[in-house]
C-alpha cells in the first residue's frame, strides 16, 4: 500500500506543478453523504454493515487549462466516528486524483466531469484497550478506489461558485469490511475561481 501512496502523491505532485501553467485555479469546500446498497440476505451469520451516512466534509483544488481540460484532487472524510455494527469506532477518510472536463454551458455555468483515482484509508479504533504503557488505538487499512464525478458550477457573485455535485467511488476490496464496494457521495461545494474570465 505504500507504493500506492506514493503513486498517489506523484499524481498530486504533478497537479500541483500544472497549476502553474493553467488558465483557471479552482479552490473549493464543501459536504455530502454517502450512500451504498445493504445486504438483502436473510442469513442469521455476520453480515458486513453498508458504508453509507454521515456527514462528510471535502476540500478540493482544480487546474483548468484553455482547451477545459485540466486535473483535480481531492480529500473526504467522515466528521464524526461511525459505529461499525454496534462494536467498534471507525473513520473512512477518501481521496482521489483526476483528470477533469469543465466545459461552459453558460456566462456563469460550468459543468466538471472528472474520472481519475485514489486510495480509501480507514482507521478502526480500540476504545477497549486495557494495556499499560504505549499501545495502538486504532487500525488502519488502505483499498485502491476508481472515482467518477460530476458537478454543476454557478458562479454565483463575481468569481465564487456554488456546485452541486456527485461522486462515484468503486472500492477494491471493501467488501472485506463493508457490503459493497460501489459507494455514491452527494453533496455541494463552495469555491472561488482564479483568473476566470
Amino acid at each position: 500500500m505504500r507504493k500506492l501512496g506514493l503513486l498517489v502523491l506523484g499524481c498530486a505532485a504533478v497537479a500541483l506543478a500544472s497549476f502553474a501553467r493553467a488558465q483557471e485555479i479552482d479552490i473549493m469546500a464543501g459536504g455530502g453523504t454517502l450512500f451504498s446498497s445493504k445486504s438483502t440476505s436473510s442469513s442469521q451469520a455476520y453480515i458486513p454493515p453498508p458504508e453509507k451516512g454521515g456527514t462528510y466534509p471535502s476540500v478540493g483544488a482544480e487546474a483548468i487549462f484553455k482547451n477545459h481540460f485540466g486535473l483535480n484532487a481531492e480529500v473526504a472524510f467522515r466528521y464524526h466516528e461511525a459505529f461499525y455494527n454496534g462494536y467498534q469506532h471507525f473513520r473512512p477518510v477518501l481521496s482521489d486524483v483526476n483528470g477533469v472536463f469543465a466545459p461552459r454551458i453558460g456566462p456563469k455555468t460550468s459543468i466538471d466531469f472528472m474520472t481519475g483515482f485514489g486510495v480509501q484509508n480507514l482507521s478502526f479504533y480500540n476504545q477497549f484497550a486495557t494495556c499499560s504503557g504505549v499501545c495502538p488505538t486504532f487500525i488502519s487499512t488502505h483499498h485502491f478506489l476508481l472515482h467518477a464525478g460530476a458537478g454543476v458550477r454557478y458562479y454565483f457573485w463575481r468569481h465564487f461558485f456554488v456546485r452541486p455535485e456527485a461522486h462515484y467511488y468503486y472500492i477494491v476490496g471493501n467488501t472485506d469490511q463493508f457490503h459493497s464496494g460501489n459507494i455514491l457521495r452527494l453533496g455541494a461545494s463552495i469555491g472561488y475561481s482564479f483568473g476566470r474570465k
